[in-house]
């Protein structure tokens, strides 16, 4: 963004609305990739952080008091890297992960998430709107805290933990 460009609050609601639904959506898809591949710990873990996105979703879209949130698309270029700065990078994934290296991508997230709203407080267009970019960017503080906590309680796995003896093969 621009050092001239500002954002109004329903602008920064619909994009928070955006982000909170694509990380829903992420950690949803996510949970079926782990189950496809039996690793049914990370499933769970990526299920429940869907449903925490969506419910911050619902919470935002109910703080727009019945205005219609206008479309913002996850590819837009509103966004400081390609997607959404919450959503989980699929190329950084892994069928083997451990909760480990999930939540080492969840806090990226998180802290790209925060980065992103710390910003938006800087170019809000008024108080209402500085107010609900740094909310958020506490919001997100916290969330990087809870996975900082979560990632203490998963020691990172030793070297080779990605070797499969019978890796999956493409179906044609």
């Amino acid at each position: 963004m621009s050092k001239t460009e500002t954002i109004t609050l329903i602008d920064l609601l619909a994009r928070a609305y955006t982000i909170e639904r694509e990380a829903e959506y992420r950690y949803a898809d996510l949970a079926d990739q782990m189950e496809v591949h039996n690793n049914l710990e990370l499933a769970g873990l990526f299920r429940k952080m869907s449903v925490i996105e969506g419910k911050h979703a619902t919470q935002i879209k109910d703080r727009a008091e019945g205005q219609v949130l206008p479309h913002i698309s996850p590819l837009a270029s509103h966004w400081p890297g390609a997607e959404p700065p919450e959503n989980i990078a699929t190329e950084d994934m892994h069928y083997m992960m451990t909760p480990h290296h999930a939540l080492k991508l969840a806090l990226a997230g998180e802290q790209q998430a925060a980065i992103f709203y710390e910003e938006m407080s800087r170019i809000a267009a008024d108080a209402p709107t500085r107010a609900f970019a740094e909310e958020m960017a506490i919001e997100e503080h916290e969330h990087v805290k809870m996975a900082e906590d979560l990632l203490a309680q998963y020691p990172e796995p030793e070297a080779g933990w990605d070797e499969d003896p019978d890796p999956p093969m493409l179906q044609e």
